[in-house]
């Protein structure tokens, strides 16, 4: 199984983004960009180790 780092922090703040359109809450909607955007650093994070991960065990 392919675990991403960060899934849950995109998907809730997804959630909370459309939330926040559709009740007219820019806070609300705020919040779910900035919990979208953290997941997608931890996944770019997590990528970036095993890629190094990867590149230390060949060598």
């Amino acid at each position: 199984m392919v675990k991403d780092k960060g899934l849950k922090d995109k998907v809730v703040g997804k959630v909370k983004e459309v939330e926040g359109k559709v009740t007219g809450d820019k806070l609300r909607e705020a919040e779910g960009k900035a919990q979208q955007a953290k997941g997608k650093a931890k996944k770019k994070a997590d990528d970036m180790k095993k890629k190094l991960d990867n590149e230390n065990e060949v060598t």
